[in-house]
């Protein structure tokens, strides 16, 4: 009995780990996207473009009325999730 309260109580304590742990990555995610937004307003705001060569690729895709297509691209080359990779892709149309 003593065994398993103890396995229980070790159990609990790394499920308090790793939800502590993913909440802190899904607030930094969190942050890090804002920051790219405010960036991209600042961007939009100063008429500067980005230009990356992979973006052709995937302006082109959205272009050719393939924008799921363009999306999943964009997702696979920068990670995104799949809001920002829906606007950006609409960034570009």
């Amino acid at each position: 009995m003593e065994i398993l309260i103890g396995c229980v109580g070790i159990g609990l304590l790394l499920y308090g780990a790793v939800y502590g742990i993913e909440t802190k990555i899904s607030r930094a995610d969190r942050r890090v996207a804002r920051v790219e937004r405010k960036v991209d307003l600042i961007l939009d705001h100063l008429g500067i473009q980005e230009h990356d060569p992979w973006l052709d690729e995937v302006a082109q895709l959205a272009r050719s009325d393939k924008k799921i297509q363009a999306i999943k691209r964009y997702r696979e080359l920068t990670g995104e999730g799949l809001k920002e990779a829906k606007e950006a892709v609409d960034r570009l149309v």
